[in-house]
Order: structure tokens, then sequence, then C-alpha cells
């Protein structure tokens, strides 16, 4: 092998560390800024399971603005949040299969796209791939009375068996989930 084709080598290989090493090191670095969060519901033989990263208002402009109205959203920050049922579900007055799903939904000012997705493990929507979806659901977002700075997802349970609650800025997301 000549000096240069190995010179080119080393250097290819240099380049591809150096972008691999960046690469986690910015989701490390970014990750700081908006901490993860599992939040579970456990009701009469139903549980599920959310893990989710909760960024903050920091005097931003939500919904319109921050997160673009009609375009898919990770629904937090860093990587998808993923939502685990332990038996099948009616999501959103769909059936769901047990198991594990990336949730995305998609905002406008008087409706949410809810999506559930089979794809795990990704970075925020970049490679989200609409042919994966398992469910799309419709919800009415809510204006809230009460300011929310840091992006919150939780269950309420009811008579029925749990709302998930996607809260941040003054707008509130209510999902149904019954078995």
């Amino acid at each position: 092998m000549t000096k240069t084709i190995k010179l080119i080598l080393i250097i290819s290989l240099g380049l591809a560390v150096l972008s691999t090493a960046a690469f986690f090191g910015l989701r490390i670095y970014t990750k700081s800024f908006s901490k993860a969060q599992t939040v579970t519901s456990t009701k009469e033989g139903f549980k599920a399971s959310l893990l989710y990263s909760r960024p903050a208002k920091k005097g931003r402009e939500i919904f319109g603005k921050l997160v673009p109205f009609n375009q898919v959203w990770r629904t937090g920050a860093n990587e998808a949040t993923e939502i685990t049922f332990e038996q099948d579900v009616v999501f959103g007055g769909k059936p769901v299969k047990k198991g594990t799903y990336a949730l995305f939904t998609i905002p406008n000012a008087d409706s949410w796209t809810v999506i559930l997705n089979s794809v795990l493990g990704q970075w925020g929507h970049f490679t989200y791939d609409q042919s994966k979806d398992v469910l799309r659901t419709e919800i009415t977002p809510e204006k809230t009375t009460e300011m929310v700075e840091v992006f919150t997802i939780a269950f309420e349970p009811n008579e029925a068996g749990t709302n998930l609650l996607m809260r941040w800025d003054d707008t509130q997301v209510s999902v149904p989930i019954t078995k």
C-alpha cells in the first residue's frame, strides 16, 4: 500500500472516531438540560409506565413556535418518549396490544394527533417513520389557567382506567386509557 493510501485511511478512521465521540458527547450534554423521568400507573390489573425527558419553558413561546404546529414532535426532549403497557389496552379509543411504543404527537392549536410508533430508541423525531405507526388518535387540547414551566406527563386514574396527561406552558392534553 502506498503512503498516500495509508495516510488517507488513517485520516478517515480518525475522523470517524472523532465524529462518533462528538455525537455521543452532544447527546450526554443535551441530556443535562432535560432530565429523564419515569412515571407509572397501577390500578386493578392495569399497569403502564412511561419514560420521557422534561424540557423547560425558560421564557420561550412553546406551542406554535419552539414546538411547531402540524409537525411531528418527540413529546419531550432527547430520545423519543416511550410508553409500556403490561396488558392490551384501549388508548384514545383504539385498541393497542401489550408492549412498548415510542410516543409522538403532532400538536395544533385545536387538535393534537397522538401517535404510538413501533420503533424504539429514536433520538428525537429525526428518524420517525410514519409507516411504523401502530396507532393514531385525535385529542382536543385544553388551555389551562396554571402555567407549567417544565413539560410534565402523568397518569391520572379514573373510574374507567387512567388518563395520560401531558402538560406544558398553558396547554393540557388528556388521552383516556382503559383495559
